[in-house]
């Protein structure tokens, strides 16, 4: 790392903290904070820390998914076709697939990163029984077609909720509508679609795995829809693409954006700071946060204590809010006043804690960092592309989070913020050879393009401290030509497959890079 030049500032100022009593042992601190010493200019520090505060709630929706097995049992009738085709032919045999079947999704069930909530399996065994199921609640039905009359399973499809297909080749007795899904149930036996509800992606022949992902996908997009979002300065959208990015996140998304004021900001501040105790306690815990492994501090200490009073008091607004996101407008200017400091470490602190803390507002793309978040189940980082060339583009932004993969805090260096050279913005070098998944929206939610790539280097180059080359699997020179809208979206793994499923639910275009394959809306 090159030496750079650190700022004088109020060492002994405030900023906050994230999960009080776990935070530091979050960031995998060495020290407690009792056996912390501040930078404080308060008086001597109380012998009892400050009882713990309403804080955001971090919990998802489970995905609640109920089993239907439909099925029919056939009698024989002289010189005529009785039966079709399946491997089920006496309740014995029912009651051992409604076993296998416990016992899979139980398995499935233990697979899941994500909280699932699998309901007994129904027996479902004609149109009556379908329509009454159908009417309870659940996120997705999962319906495994055995050997029912085609209006059992028309019934058990709701439009105005998410139905996955389950049939069986080679999994267990082979499955009628293994033959019959394509041609009676998506096609009504013409060559339109005309099933409501369900289209070819949404069944699943013998691999659990290819249930599991899709499910991922179906929490994801039951936790983005519909999600509450503070915005401190308000909800925004990047350049003159950018303009209706509220409303269509309002709309299109069912976002709750909640507006706070930056008058209100700095009303909370200025309590903050009049709060000896809550003071004393943030420059504990950013003392402790600059002790752990691989954390280098180059700018002044007072902006990072400071950043914490600032997190502190992003967290209050979310608890109150109800919110497990934010995101902050005008970041590279308004705030710096009013909190002595800068919204990036905030941010970064934030979603290391499993939050969503995302800078500059930007709902062209805030959007498919919430979906990215949830079916990652790790932390996201917003950036600015570069131009990409030679297979590898340039990723930065200065509020990258540690945890990139959720668990491990990765090497940082503690910067100012690059383009005011103030505050305290986290340079995050992330892991070399990791796979990452990357997001470009487009300004009117039309088309999503994405690409699967890996982590080559961490540069230092005088652009937003965190900076990521990554080498880019699939077209580059095609990337450069399709590239739209503006920010960016990044996360470690591989999640390609199921941020193109959940678009196409809500009705947006995609195109993978990597596979060179494209989702029409």
């Amino acid at each position: 790392m090159h030496e750079h030049k650190h700022h004088s500032g109020c060492c002994g100022c405030s900023l906050g903290p994230i999960e009080r009593r776990t935070f530091l042992t979050a960031l995998g601190a060495t020290a407690s904070v009792a056996a912390v010493t501040g930078c404080a200019t308060t008086g001597a520090r109380p012998s009892v820390m400050a009882g713990p505060r309403p804080k955001p709630s971090l919990e998802k929706k489970a995905l609640v998914v109920q089993p239907a097995l439909a099925y029919h049992l056939y009698k024989p009738r002289e010189q005529t076709s009785w039966r079709p085709w399946g491997g089920f032919h006496s309740e014995a045999d029912i009651n051992a697939e409604v076993n296998r079947i416990e016992k899979e999704l139980q398995a499935l069930s233990s697979k899941a990163e994500f909280p699932v909530t699998f309901k007994p399996v129904a027996h479902v065994r004609n149109e009556a029984e379908a329509a009454a199921l159908c009417g309870q609640p659940a996120d997705v039905m999962l319906i495994y077609g055995a050997n029912s009359g085609g209006e059992t399973i028309e019934k058990l499809i709701s439009p105005d909720r998410h139905n996955l297909v389950f049939v069986r080749h080679k999994s267990g007795p082979v499955y009628l509508w293994y033959e019959t899904t394509h041609c009676r149930l998506l096609r009504k036996t013409v060559d339109e679609y005309g099933q409501p509800g369900l289209d070819p992606s949404d069944v699943v022949v013998d691999e659990y795995g290819d249930v599991l992902w899709r499910l991922r996908s179906l929490y994801a997009l039951n936790n983005t829809v519909g999600s509450r979002i503070v915005c401190i300065g308000g909800a925004s959208g990047w350049g003159a693409g950018g303009q209706k990015a509220p409303e269509l996140a309002a709309n299109l998304w069912k976002m709750d954006l909640v507006n706070v004021t930056y008058e209100d900001l700095g009303a909370r501040l200025q309590a903050a700071r009049a709060d000896a105790e809550r003071v004393q306690r943030c420059e504990a815990e950013a003392a402790a946060y600059l002790k752990t492994p691989g954390t280098h501090l180059k700018t002044d200490a007072g902006f990072v204590s400071r950043a914490f009073l600032l997190t502190e008091v992003f967290e209050d607004i979310m608890a109150e809010a109800k919110a497990q996101a934010i995101t902050v407008n005008s970041c590279m200017g308004t705030i710096m006043p009013i909190s002595e400091t800068t919204a990036c470490l905030p941010l970064s602190l934030l979603n290391d804690a499993g939050a969503m803390a995302f800078c500059e507002s930007d709902f062209v793309v805030i959007p498919s960092g919430v979906l990215l978040h949830h079916i990652a189940s790790m932390p996201v980082f917003l950036q600015d592309p570069t131009y990409p060339h030679h297979g590898v583009i340039t990723l930065a932004h200065c509020t990258a989070p540690r945890k990139m993969d959720g668990k491990n805090l990765e090497e940082a260096y503690i910067l100012t913020h690059f383009e005011s050279d103030y505050g305290a913005a986290p340079k995050v070098n992330m892991r070399i050879g990791e796979t990452v998944t990357v997001i470009d929206p487009d300004f009117e939610d039309q088309r999503w393009i994405g690409f699967r790539g890996t982590i080559q280097d961490n540069p230092f180059l005088d652009i937003c401290r965190s900076q990521v080359d990554v080498a880019i699997e699939g077209d580059c020179d095609r990337l450069a030509r399709d590239m739209r809208g503006f920010h960016w979206m990044l996360s470690y793994g591989d999640h390609l497959k199921e941020t193109g499923y959940a678009l196409r639910k809500v009705g947006i275009g995609w195109y993978n890079l990597s596979a060179d394959k494209t989702i029409e809306a």
